[in-house]
């Protein structure tokens, strides 16, 4: 990624941006004096963006001393400290999400949809645990429990996001989708048949795989394809933890976690490879075949 061309990118955004968000709610019941600051919300942006697509930092506060106050002073000069930094972080929550959704990418009529927990703190202190109180919940996953959030996401063929929501670990994996959806391939934990009624009514086709306790069921040959691609999901929920670092315990404030997570989903869409799914010869000619029945 080039940092003059995100700065740019987001600059631009902002400028046309305006929402009144309920940011007295998001700092807390007393009054905090608003100080005006020399780093502007498009800069802050930036850095943030930028931070979660350096692979040679696994913390903000040595990424900010190192590259922004060091090797970038030129094009920061007036940067501030990093404790003022972490203070401005609630200011650009709002920006961030709506510059989110406007990076969506595009419905093409294949999506797959998918879980991943994102958990807070190791086990063994989840009593302990006072930054996330009253909002993370204990969940299980295929790895086991956790304490945290659940990661809801649907993707294209492409690998783009199409829709994110973020819900405590234990709420279910169906709720999400109904206001996510937008033609689905799941995995087991997407099976319900009220999902798929929902679904129906809203005009997307909901395909998982069967459990070893349900009665055989004949799928299309297309749809059979479609479902071994749906490691690709997998493979982005791997590099938004492991490359754009969306998960960590380390918050010791939930409003900038959450501003950390959406700067990563952003950092996300702005990597030039992103996971894809590539087809065999034999695959292209049934997919082919499939859409000219359609058309038909």
């Amino acid at each position: 990624m080039d940092l003059t061309t995100v700065y740019c990118d987001l600059d631009d955004f902002y400028c046309d941006f305006f929402y009144e968000g309920p940011q007295d709610r998001l700092l807390g019941p007393r009054r905090v004096r608003q100080r005006s600051t020399s780093l502007s919300p498009s800069e802050l942006m930036t850095i943030l963006v930028m931070f979660h697509q350096s692979q040679g930092y696994r913390n903000f506060k040595g990424y900010y001393k190192e590259q922004v106050l060091g090797r970038w002073h030129r094009e920061f000069p007036d940067a501030p400290s990093y404790t003022r930094v972490v203070q401005l972080l609630p200011r650009v929550l709002w920006p961030l999400a709506h510059y989110l959704g406007s990076r969506r990418g595009e419905v093409s009529g294949i999506s797959f949809v998918d879980s991943t927990p994102l958990q807070v703190c190791d086990n063994a202190r989840i009593h302990s645990n006072k930054v996330f109180r009253g909002l993370a919940q204990r969940g299980k996953s295929s790895t086991g429990w956790f304490f945290g959030f659940k990661l809801h996401l649907i993707i294209n063929d492409h690998g783009d996001l199409l829709g994110v929501r973020l819900t405590p670990g234990n709420v279910d994996d169906r709720l999400p989708v109904p206001e996510m959806a937008n033609g689905l391939f799941g995995d087991r934990g997407y099976i319900s048949q009220a999902l798929r009624d929902t679904l129906k009514q809203q005009g997307v086709e909901l395909i998982t795989k069967l459990r070893k306790n349900m009665k055989p069921k004949l799928l299309k040959l297309v749809d059979k394809i479609l479902l071994r691609k749906r490691t690709l999901i997998e493979t982005v929920n791997d590099q938004l933890k492991n490359i754009c670092q969306i998960e960590h315990t380390r918050h010791r404030n939930p409003i900038n976690a959450f501003v950390h997570l959406i700067a990563g989903l952003v950092a996300y869409t702005w990597q030039e490879k992103r996971p894809a799914l590539s087809w065999t010869r034999e695959e292209e000619e049934i997919l082919n075949a499939h859409k000219q029945l359609i058309c038909i």
